[in-house]
């Protein structure tokens, strides 16, 4: 039979980091079996359920990379369906129709705790013959009332719930749409799920659709229940541990493989290696080999391993990545050096794409002011020759390369008798400014002949101007 696994995020906010770690290991686990990944929107929640959160989920995917064979496939297209197995249910006696107020489920539950007992329906509509006039009841699932549930979850090993823990849950509302533990049931059943990874969150939903699918006669797909991600002080991850949105790390710099290797080494692990390349991921990856134990999100580690990919990843793919940050910046990328060059220049110093585009604002265009402290130490009336002489040599240059720029600059130190130092740093403000930029000779390079130029006749107009 072929693999087939799903990723069934709801569209009730963005796309978050546990929600990525579910479908990331989903994704490898279908890739490494050669089989199919599905992408499911479960959005039968009406009233939080929005486009926008659609787009965000559809958005962030494609940014991950982790493409799907089918879908996405939307839960509020498929109500016949879902009314037609209720209907089913309820004809065959596994399904039945409560009655039962909010008043009198609320009086059941303040007793039951009052006498220290699991809160749980007693089913009290089982055997009712007639309807209650004047409301519009629910669905139960008749759950069986004796016997156990047992399945072997792929990452905790076997789990047996006895039935009678089990109440009989609510699988329609008296409007007639269907629950949530309704809904997944028929969806993993119609497209052909054999293997359901998701978030331990839901463990205890899976004895009672299990009981569903055996109740339709039907074949139950194999579980993995993978841990929660904490944050450092070991509560749930959320907001006030930083970004929680697989976008946001977006817009901070992260690259989407960075991000990925992260997610995976949460609760993976292979030997000692931090690295992995995605064919490796999926080469490597095993279910089984998911830990029990939740995992803690570090920031820093996220960060050393965007860094790592920044320097050591193919710099034209890391560059189209950058193209998008240039653009935030109100930057033109085709109005300056290749993006992949400045990832070559600047990755060394730079931990984030963020940071490269900011650091390289000055390629694409003028700045409007110098670095004030800058600007006072080297931008001085004595500098005013040592600006002269660079301009006057590179201007005189034929080839604008690397090598011939580096020796117009040494040419200046060797005829001034100054230090590198005192001939680069002025050059550096001049045409960047402030002090920092990539080595000199290849920030001339970057920045080109043009503007290079006339970048120095503007400094040498300030020098002067700060001699009358």
């Amino acid at each position: 039979m072929t693999t087939r696994t799903r990723f069934a995020p709801s569209p009730t906010g963005h796309l978050h980091i546990g929600g990525v770690r579910t479908a990331l290991f989903s994704w490898l686990y279908a890739r490494k079996k050669g089989g199919q990944f599905v992408l499911r929107i479960e959005d039968t929640d009406l009233e939080r359920s929005t486009t926008e959160s659609v787009d965000a989920i559809l958005q962030g995917m494609t940014w991950l990379g982790l493409a799907h064979d089918e879908g996405p496939f939307y839960q509020t297209q498929r109500f016949d369906r879902y009314k037609e197995v209720i209907s089913d249910l309820l004809d065959s006696g596994d399904a039945y129709h409560c009655y039962c107020t909010r008043e009198e489920l609320d009086e059941l539950r303040a007793g039951q705790m009052g006498r220290k007992q699991k809160p749980r329906y007693d089913g009290r509509c089982r055997h009712r013959t007639g309807p209650r006039d004047g409301l519009d009841p629910v669905v139960r699932f008749r759950n069986p009332t004796d016997g156990e549930v047992a399945f072997n979850d792929l990452v905790r090993g076997q789990i047996v719930v006895q039935n009678q823990e089990l109440d009989d849950l609510i699988i329609a509302r008296p409007d007639g749409s269907p629950t949530y533990n309704l809904a997944v049931v028929v969806d993993d059943l119609d497209m052909g799920i054999t293997h359901v990874v998701r978030g331990d969150d839901h463990i205890n939903n899976t004895p009672r659709q299990i009981n569903i699918l055996k109740a339709m006669g039907k074949p139950v797909p194999q579980y993995a229940h993978v841990p929660m991600i904490l944050g450092a002080d070991g509560a749930r991850l959320s907001k006030r541990h930083g970004a929680v949105s697989v976008m946001q790390y977006r817009d901070e710099g992260y690259l989407p493989e960075a991000l990925l290797n992260y997610l995976l080494r949460l609760g993976w692990s292979h030997g000692d290696q931090e690295v992995f390349s995605v064919d490796e991921m999926v080469e490597l990856f095993d279910i089984g080999d998911v830990n029990l134990a939740p995992s803690t999100f570090n920031p820093e580690k996220l960060l050393w391993l965007n860094h790592h990919y920044i320097r050591n990843g193919d710099p034209e793919k890391v560059g189209k990545h950058l193209c998008w940050h240039l653009e935030q910046l109100g930057l033109d990328p085709g109005n300056g050096p290749e993006p992949g060059a400045l990832v070559e220049a600047q990755g060394e110093r730079c931990k984030t794409l963020i940071e490269i585009a900011e650091s390289s604002i000055f390629f694409y265009q003028d700045f409007p002011d110098y670095d004030v402290k800058a600007a006072r130490k080297n931008l001085r009336p004595d500098s005013l020759q040592v600006l002269t002489l660079l301009s006057e040599r590179l201007a005189a240059l034929q080839k604008w390369e690397k090598e011939e720029l580096h020796d117009v600059v040494q040419a200046v130190v060797d005829s001034t008798g100054l230090k590198f130092g005192k001939v680069a740093q002025p050059l550096r403000v001049a045409i960047s400014g402030s002090t920092a930029s990539p080595s000199i000779d290849l920030t001339l390079l970057l920045l080109g002949r043009s503007r290079t130029l006339e970048r120095l006749d503007r400094a040498m107009e300030f020098v002067r101007s700060k001699e009358t």
